[in-house]
Order: structure tokens, then sequence, then C-alpha cells
């Protein structure tokens, strides 16, 4: 075999990509959680890097079953890949436990990673499934509140997860601010209102809150059941932007128009929900 020389050899492409961390659990459909993440990171030109959190059991139908990774392994990942890859910027997705919140936050605090520090740390506090189905034992939703918020950059509550939190049942646009203020009040820089559930509402309004300025992102409302994967999504486009340097107005605007273009793309899958789709990026058939 004839060998070229080396001196006509192109040179391998040798600067690494800025890199996220997300920390969620599994999805075995394929549609939400860590996968989603990955998707979203992937199409946003980061490379995404996991600490897995939990391994659940569900379909486009429903989840079925959920076993939850030793909070010890759970840190372990995060000090692997923080001490050789480094973070860039990181996310949470699914926390189950207080003691699994308590190890994350250790690791984080360990690494830089959180508000005020030199890593941004998105908390979207997952606390139930699509479909309904819990995926946090009691004790974590203290946990969050007193532990992740205050140590986050920006959280990412949608109006299920308000409730839950806060206690406020938010059912318009009026309701958003004082939504964001209560989960404000836990202390993150920054507070961004996922408001996809007010389906009565001919547009898709999420508001991002600093504690003083309130900033509106419309966007349109499409009509599809399959959205299964879009707060997963949403938050993951935000944390690939910060990533990349980007300002905390300008990441959730970005975001915003990523999760809006995948939920217009999104496709039917199995029996029951689908997932958006973050193929419009990466396929000439979905431009």
């Amino acid at each position: 075999m004839h060998e070229t020389p080396g001196h006509l050899r192109r040179p391998a492409h040798d600067t690494a990509p800025p890199t996220a961390l997300t920390i969620a659990g599994s999805d075995s459909g394929g549609s939400a959680g860590m996968h989603a993440d990955l998707r979203a990171f992937f199409s946003c030109g980061v490379h995404g890097m996991t600490a897995v959190t939990a391994v659940t059991v569900q379909n486009t139908v429903g989840v079925t079953g959920l076993v939850e990774i030793p909070p010890e392994t759970v840190a372990a990942q995060i000090s692997a890949v923080a001490t050789d890859i480094g973070v860039d910027a990181a996310k949470t997705g699914v926390l189950s436990s207080a003691a699994t919140i308590e190890a994350v936050l250790a690791a984080c605090d360990e690494h830089g990673i959180g508000r005020g520090r030199r890593t941004p740390f998105v908390v979207d506090p997952v606390a139930a499934s699509r479909s309904g189905e819990p995926l946090l034992r009691p004790d974590a939703l203290d946990a969050l509140r007193n532990g992740a918020f205050p140590r986050a950059t920006l959280v990412t509550p949608n109006l299920d997860e308000v409730r839950l939190l806060t206690g406020i049942d938010a059912r318009s646009r009026d309701d958003l601010l004082d939504a964001a203020k209560a989960v404000h009040d836990f202390g993150p820089d920054w507070v961004l209102i996922k408001s996809g559930h007010l389906l009565d509402d001919p547009e898709c309004v999420d508001l991002l809150f600093d504690g003083t300025d309130a900033i509106q992102l419309p966007g349109p409302r499409y009509s599809t059941v399959h959205t299964h994967g879009a707060g997963d999504v949403f938050a993951s486009a935000i944390t690939a932007a910060l990533a990349k340097g980007a300002s905390m107005p300008d990441a959730v605007a970005a975001g915003k128009r990523f999760v809006t273009r995948s939920v217009e793309h999104a496709y039917p899958l199995g029996a029951g929900v689908g997932p958006v789709s973050t193929f419009w990026r990466v396929s000439p058939r979905s431009l």
C-alpha cells in the first residue's frame, strides 16, 4: 500500500468546542432527559457530557420505573469530567432525592460550578414526567428550594413546577411575574418561567426575571401534541449558549428560538406523545 507523503497530509482538527454537562436521568424512549440534552448540545455546537442521576423505564406512553444512581456515583461523574475535560456550563434534570441534590451541589461547589462562580449552572427542576408520574422524593423539593436554587445561575420551572415549589397557580400571562418573583426569592440570579402549559394563550410567552427587570419572550404556539422533551431542550440550548460565553438574556433568547423550531418540527413516535425535534438543525429534510 502506497502511503501519502507526510507533508501532503491534511492536519486533523485539533481545537475542542465548548463543553456542557448535563446532570440528569436517562429516558429509554430517547425523547427527554439526558438524551434530549445531548441532542441539543450537539445541535448547538458544544461537546456534551453526562452525570447520570437516574435510569428511567419509559416510552411515549409514560414512565413505569425509576432507579436512582447512588449519590456518590453521581458526584464522581461530575468530578471525573470537571478535573479532566473541564465544564463551560452545566445543567440539571431529574435530581430524585435530597441526598442526590446534596452530592451534586458539593461536587459543583468543589469545581466552581454555580452562581457567582466561573461556570454557569442552570437548574431545571424536573418534578414529574410528562404523563404525571412523580420523579422526586418528597424531601427533594425542599433541597431544590433551599440548596439548589440559591446556587443557580438560572432556574427554569414550568408552571406545574412553579405550583409545586411555590404554591402559585399561574393561569395567565398576568400571573407569570408573580411566579417569577416567588421563585427568585429562593436565591438564583435569574428565573425563567416557561408558559407552554397555558394552552388557552395563542402564543407561548415565557418570562425571564433577574429580581428587578422582566423580559418577555414571545413565540408561536404550534398545534401539536408531540412536545416530549421540550423543557429539556429549552434548558439545554440555553446551557449551550452560556457555554459559548453568551450573556443570560442572549442565551435565553437563543434557547427560545431553538426550542420553538424544535417544537415546529416535532414528530410522532410510538403510541403516545412524540418528541420535539432538533433534526431541523442538521437535516435538509427539516429545513
